[in-house]
Parts: structure tokens; C-alpha cells; sequence
């Protein structure tokens, strides 16, 4: 990418669990300011790490950075606590949305506001501003998130990540067990608040296809590396990307997706390893 605004640099990273699993293997990335920027690639990737390596989340998985740099707004970052990236504007949402069970659906929204320091009133307008894009969530405020769905949970992390008032929120999997249809009403709010509201997401995600629908730039992560990169509208037009990725075996629309056993076999060919 080579806008000039970039809000995150990541810069031949590499990250090391239990001082011994190499993880990630000299990953770089840009994120703009104002963007959606989505990390693709089956699981196992290093989608999450990456994420991780950001937030500074590496700590309690005794994992950590041990090359490269990581720089926000031309700062290098990798000393700084999870809680200094919150008060620098980057909140994360974790897999698996990690609500608090036995708190209201409200009270779950407000502990995302914990760091605030600019009053009652401007939290209330976030709170009205969250509620406004999650009407859903309005309605069952004082519902506990244990008995919502899966889909009101996810829109329940987002939307405590948006009470902290980021700049930029990492989005791992948002797409994790829900359903085709509440996956595209996650991902259209994704992009609402992006357009509307300015905010820049990095998305970690498996489904390539929505992700790349909804995203400006894409990265492919496999095996701890990127394999491609490019914008988005062109890694889907991609044939490489159409035959491992989209499931459309690289030959239009009409053709039959892989099984399990011939993707194995394809992967040994694919251009960008040979």
C-alpha cells in the first residue's frame, strides 16, 4: 500500500511462544487510517498472533516479539501494555465475542467505557451511538448475555470495543459460528462505522469471501507467512485466490468447489510457493 496516512506499520515481525514455537515468520503489514484492512488465511495462519503482536495481548500466552517492529502513528509500540494501546485508541475484539455472562447486555457495553476520562455525557452519546447501529441490542439492554444469541454476543463485543471511542478496532474472527445472514448484518456495520463513524479495523477472518467483499485491502497469511497481498477487489478477482480461497476452482462461477483431499494436493503447486 502506499498511502501516505498510515495509522499501524507492522515490519517483518516474528513471535516466538514458550521461547521456542515460531509462530509468525517475518509478517508486514500496513493499516491506513480511515480503512478496512483484512488478514485472511485458514486457521492455523497466524491471524490471531498478528492481532495479538498488535494489542499486546502476546504477554498471557507467553508469547512475544522477538524481530521486527511494530509502529502507530510512527511510535513503536511493542513495550507498551494492552491498557496504554486502549488510551492510545486500539481495542481488540477476541474470538468467541467473551462476553461477561451474568451482566446485562448494557452493563457488558459499559465496561468498555472504563477508561474514559471525558464524562457521564460523552459516554451517554456513545452508548446512544452504539444503540443506534445495534438496535438490537437496545432492545434486549437488560437481557444477560448468557441467554442472547450468538449473534447478539458478537454485536455486544463490538459494540463494548466502540464505548471505549478507538480509533481502531482488531476484529478477530467475527464471523465464528454465526449464521450466513447475521454474519452480513455484522459485516455491514462494520463497514457503516468505518464510512460513517471513521473508524479503521484490522479483521483477522477465515471467510475470505465476505471479508473481501467488505474490506479496501487484503493480506494471506499461511503458515505464519503473507503470500499475497493486494486490494481487496483484486485478490478476489485473483485466480490463485478464486482456487484455494473463494471455493470457485479458479475457472468461473459455475465451477464445483474442491474437496478436502484435492485442495491438499493443489497446495503443493500453488504459484506463490514454488
Amino acid at each position: 500500500m502506499t498511502t501516505p496516512n498510515i495509522l499501524l506499520n507492522v515490519n517483518g515481525i516474528e513471535v516466538i511462544y514458550n521461547h521456542v514455537i515460531l509462530v509468525l515468520k517475518g509478517v508486514s503489514l500496513q493499516v491506513p487510517q480511515g480503512k478496512v484492512v483484512a488478514l485472511l488465511g485458514g486457521n492455523g495462519a497466524g491471524k490471531t498472533t498478528t492481532l495479538r503482536a498488535v494489542s499486546n495481548l502476546l504477554r498471557g500466552e507467553r508469547g512475544e516479539v522477538t524481530k521486527g517492529s511494530i509502529e502507530l502513528r510512527g511510535e513503536r509500540i511493542e513495550a507498551l501494555t494492552t491498557a496504554e494501546m486502549v488510551n492510545r485508541g486500539v481495542v481488540q475484539v477476541m474470538e468467541g465475542r467473551h462476553c461477561f455472562a451474568h451482566l446485562t447486555i448494557e452493563d457488558n457495553l459499559m465496561t468498555g467505557a472504563y477508561t474514559r476520562k471525558d464524562g457521564k455525557a460523552a459516554v451517554a452519546a456513545t452508548l446512544d451511538k452504539v444503540y443506534n447501529y445495534f438496535p438490537r441490542l437496545k432492545t434486549r439492554r437488560t437481557s444477560q448475555a448468557a441467554y442472547t444469541s450468538g449473534g447478539e454476543q458478537q454485536m455486544c463485543a463490538i459494540g463494548r470495543a466502540l464505548m471505549a471511542n478507538p480509533n481502531m478496532v482488531l476484529l478477530d474472527e467475527p464471523s465464528m459460528g454465526l449464521a450466513p445472514q447475521i454474519v452480513e448484518e455484522v459485516f455491514e456495520i462494520v463497514k457503516d462505522l468505518n464510512t460513517r463513524e471513521g473508524v479503521t479495523f484490522l479483521l483477522a477472518e477465515q471467510n475470505t469471501n465476505v471479508a473481501l467483499r467488505y474490506a479496501d485491502h487484503g493480506y494471506i497469511l499461511e503458515s505464519g507467512r503473507i503470500v499475497m497481498e493486494g486490494e481487496a477487489r483484486s485478490l478476489r478477482e485473483n485466480e490463485d485466490v478464486k482456487e484455494f480461497y473463494l471455493g470457485t476452482g479458479g475457472a468461473g462461477a459455475g465451477a464445483e468447489r474442491k474437496s478436502f483431499k484435492d485442495v491438499k494436493s493443489y497446495k503443493r503447486r500453488k504459484r506463490w510457493l514454488s
